[in-house]
């Protein structure tokens, strides 16, 4: 589907309980919320219980977009301060009966041209780009450490018992630890976000073989969480495809880069956040003196005010020019790729299906959008 007044971008969304889930709850939830640039999306995977697990992940979405809406900070501020209050929210009803709960989150932020990326737990994010499979995110679980120590290897991660043993969660300590990073959209990217009821039991090379169909992005959801299923199904699965129709412009702030060094607390994130706006205090400061120089001193008013517009639109060129060449960044070593010539037309182009997903109120109000667990399973 294309939520109105977003031009740039169209967006699929399904979650499906699974085969083997006993008692058909489904602990995911999703989030697709339009705003004025763009649009925020999400996708939760609840844990500890039936219940908890499912109050866990609606907790998250309701407070992430519930902040995110209410705040003017700059949005990667804003973004992280949106997952912090999430992971407060799962904390404070932690207690009784619903003691240890707590969800991952898989967020994505559009501004105009820019992606950002919050991550917290075993959710993840895919780019797909021109034929090629990109994994934004790397789980935040013992056996992905293992694979990036070289203990284990992927195919014995998938297989092992400890598969789902998260190392990061919201609604484990107060301060969120979280990975927070940006990058530049493409027209034709296909963004894609899921739990690891799909990404666990499907691998990356059958991913991008049903991500680079050409179809509208609800089918290809559909696509994908049959895939799930047919491989057995053994979690609740949630998938989110989100199509960039357009090339547009960058926002004027920087975009925070990837370190691929695992998760840091939110404040240290801020932190550094904060202080990449040091620009911005410099303009500030010329205009300032620049002013004050031209009200003091008349007779050299014209050379004071040539001088300090010069200041200006130099500092704001080189800063635009930094800011388009870091959010040009390559990204890492795809994950899968198809063979040069068997490269599919652009997502640009693909098709609206007939079968989409009716539109919800709760995109629009921020609420978290929860679709109904699929009642035909038996068919998948």
């Amino acid at each position: 589907m294309q939520a109105a007044g977003a031009p740039n971008w169209s967006f699929g969304l399904l979650t499906d309980v699974g085969r083997q889930r006993q008692g058909g709850v489904n602990q995911d939830a999703a989030l697709a919320l339009d705003l004025p640039h763009g649009g925020l999306f999400a996708v939760a995977d609840g844990m500890g219980g039936h219940a908890a697990g499912e109050l866990a992940a609606t907790l998250a979405l309701d407070a992430l977009s519930q902040h995110y809406l209410a705040r003017r900070t700059p949005p990667p501020i804003r973004l992280a301060e949106a997952v912090q209050d999430a992971n407060v929210a799962v904390l404070r009803h932690a207690v009784g009966e619903y003691v240890g709960m707590g969800t991952t989150l898989i967020a994505a932020l559009i501004d105009r041209g820019a992606l950002l990326i919050a991550h917290v737990g075993d959710s993840r994010a895919y780019l797909l780009r021109g034929g090629e499979l990109f994994r934004l995110t790397e789980d935040h679980s013992w056996v992905s450490e293992q694979v990036r120590l070289g203990h284990l290897t992927e195919e014995e991660a998938r297989e092992h018992q400890w598969r789902s043993v998260v190392s990061n969660a919201l609604g484990g300590e107060e301060r969120v630890r979280l990975e927070l990073f940006g990058l530049r959209l493409r027209a034709g990217d296909r963004v894609m976000l899921c739990s690891d009821g799909l990404s666990s039991v499907v691998k990356d090379t059958d991913l991008l073989r049903l991500l680079v169909r050409p179809l509208a992005p609800d089918a290809t959801a559909r696509l994908l969480v049959d895939a799930a299923n047919d491989a057995g199904g053994p979690d609740n699965i949630t998938v989110l495809v989100i199509d960039v129709r357009q090339d547009l412009k960058l926002p004027i702030y920087d975009l925070p880069p990837a370190h691929h060094g695992g998760p840091d607390y939110v404040d240290v994130l801020l932190g550094t956040q904060r202080g990449s706006s040091m620009t911005t205090y410099l303009l500030l400061m010329i205009a300032y003196f620049t002013l004050l120089g031209v009200m003091l001193l008349p007779a050299q008013r014209p050379g004071l005010a040539v001088t300090g517009t010069a200041l200006l639109l130099g500092i704001l060129v080189v800063q635009r020019l930094g800011l388009v060449r870091r959010a040009s960044r390559p990204l890492q070593a795809p994950s899968a790729a198809l063979p040069p010539g068997d490269r599919p037309a652009p997502a640009s182009t693909f098709q609206p299906s007939p079968t989409g997903i009716p539109t919800d109120e709760a995109n629009r109000s921020g609420r978290a959008l929860k679709t109904q667990n699929r009642q035909d399973r038996g068919s998948t």
